[in-house]
């Protein structure tokens, strides 16, 4: 019996070591809506969907690979061409990511912040700071590159649904659809 106990006792540990080491590696992955946010309130993040929010009990990581500290606000951003080592942002209060890794700042002071500048005088006017991951370009940019790739898609299925019995040759679509893939997730 004592052996028994002994042996659940093990099975457990082993099962909680991964997610322990989950977490300490950067969070577990989240599902996320478009209308997800992870925002700075009263000390921590919390999960708002909508109107209503959540405690998180542990530290996430969104699909794009930001990784967010639940209980200080710290904003690890996935590294890319302009952040080779990624980039660090601590969260003040009313400040959120949202679901694509967006980090949106409550007040000109936290803007500034996270981007080292000066903090403004009290009542100065601001343009909104968004700080984004990599890959992310206005959407009116966004969407002719994103139309042109369905098209070239639309190309390789048509290719290769001709019930021939040797394989069409699709090295040229497949170099322009890298290409596409390049400019559509190059810093901005």
């Amino acid at each position: 019996m004592l052996r028994l106990l002994i042996a659940l006792f093990a099975a457990h540990g082993l099962l909680a070591a991964p997610r322990q080491a989950a977490a300490q590696d950067g969070g577990y992955p989240v599902q996320t809506t478009a209308r997800t946010q992870f925002v700075f309130l009263n000390g921590e993040v919390v999960r708002r969907e909508g109107n209503q929010t959540t405690a998180l009990a542990q530290n996430v990581k969104l699909r794009n690979g930001t990784k967010i500290n639940y209980k200080n606000g710290i904003v690890e951003m996935p590294a890319d061409k302009v952040n080779p080592q990624g980039k660090k942002l601590t969260l003040r209060e009313n400040d959120y990511v949202r679901a694509d890794g967006g980090v949106v700042f409550a007040t000109p002071a936290s803007a500034a912040a996270a981007r080292g500048a000066a903090v403004p005088a009290p009542g100065a006017k601001y343009e909104p700071y968004v700080q984004r991951g990599p890959g992310y370009g206005a959407p009116a940019e966004q969407v002719p590159l994103l139309t042109k790739k369905i098209e070239l898609l639309t190309q390789k299925i048509d290719l290769l649904s001709q019930g021939r019995p040797d394989m069409p040759d699709t090295r040229a679509i497949d170099e322009q659809l890298a290409r596409l893939d390049a400019q559509l997730t190059a810093p901005k």
